[in-house]
C-alpha cells in the first residue's frame, strides 16, 4: 500500500486549508499514492497554537468534504482528512475516512483532550474505529492520544491494524526527544507502522515520520518545509506479534 503524508503549512484560513488540501490530494494522485493523510485539523486550522484560526463555520465544513469527497473519487484516491466537526454531542476535532470512490466510511473522534484544548469548548468523543482501504485495516490517533495514551494505538493494533495513522501539531518543543521516540514507541510496542503527520513549521524540531514495525524512521520530513512524503508499505512486516500477546485480563 503506497502512502502520502501531507506535510502542510499552516492554514491562514479555513478556505486556505481547503486549497492545500486540493494541491497535495493531485501531488498523490500523481505519485500514484493510494490514501494520504494530512495533519490535525487542516480545515480550519488547530486553535490555540498562536495562529489565528477562523470561526467555525459548519456549512464551508460540509462544503469542503463533498469537495474532497469529489476529488477522491476524481482521483481515485482514499484521503483521510482531519477537521474541526460538529454532531449532535458536540464540537470535536475528528479525522474523516474517505475511500478512492469518494464515500465515506466515517471518522475517528479525538477522545483525549490535551489540557490546553479545553478552553474552546472541545468534546471527546467516546469510540475508536477500525477502517480499511484496498484490504489493509488501520487505525487513527490524534496529537495527544498517540503521544500519551499508548492504549490508543494498542487498541487498533489488536483489531487488526497493520498501521496507526496519527494527525498532529508538534511546534518548537524543549523535549523534542520524548515526540520523536513515542513515534517508535508505537511502532515497537504492537509491531505495526506508525506514520504521524504534522505541519511544516518554523523551529520544529518533531516533524512527520514514517515508523516501521521494528523502529526504523523510514521516512523523516524536513522542518519548516511544506512536502508529501511517499512510501509503499509492506504490510506483511506489521506481525501486531506483540499486540495479540497483550492480555487485557490483567488489567482488571
Amino acid at each position: 500500500m503506497k502512502i502520502g503524508l501531507a506535510q502542510t503549512r499552516f492554514p491562514k484560513s479555513a478556505s486556505e486549508g481547503l486549497d492545500t488540501v486540493k494541491q497535495m490530494i493531485h501531488q498523490t494522485s500523481h505519485d500514484h499514492c493510494d490514501l494520504i493523510c494530512f495533519p490535525e485539523s487542516i480545515i480550519p486550522g488547530l486553535r490555540g497554537v498562536g495562529y489565528k484560526v477562523d470561526e467555525y463555520n459548519h456549512s464551508f465544513q460540509i462544503s469542503a468534504l463533498e469537495k474532497i469527497c469529489s476529488l477522491a473519487k476524481q482521483t481515485k484516491t482514499a484521503i483521510i482528512i482531519p477537521m474541526e466537526w460538529q454532531d449532535e454531542l458536540g464540537f470535536h476535532i475528528v479525522a474523516f475516512v474517505i475511500n478512492n470512490n469518494g464515500e465515506i466510511l466515517g471518522y475517528q473522534t479525538k477522545n483525549q483532550i490535551a489540557p490546553d484544548e479545553d478552553f474552546f469548548g472541545y468534546v471527546p468523543g467516546d469510540g475508536r474505529y477500525i477502517f480499511e482501504i484496498n484490504n489493509v485495516k488501520f487505525g487513527i490517533v490524534i496529537c495527544h492520544e498517540g503521544f500519551r495514551y499508548p492504549e490508543t494505538v494498542r487498541w487498533a493494533a489488536m483489531r487488526g491494524a497493520s498501521i496507526v495513522f496519527h494527525p498532529q501539531y508538534t511546534g518548537h518543543v524543549d523535549n523534542s526527544e520524548f515526540f520523536n521516540q513515542a513515534m517508535v514507541c508505537r511502532s515497537l510496542e504492537n509491531d505495526i507502522y506508525f506514520a504521524s503527520v504534522n505541519y511544516a513549521l518554523e523551529n520544529q524540531k518533531s516533524t512527520s515520520s514514517l515508523i516501521s514495525p521494528s523502529g526504523e524512521r523510514l521516512i523523516v520530513g524536513q522542518q519548516n518545509t511544506q512536502e508529501l512524503l511517499v512510501y509503499d508499505i509492506d504490510t506483511k512486516l506489521a506481525t501486531r506479534l506483540l499486540a495479540k500477546r497483550f492480555k487485557p485480563d490483567l488489567l482488571s
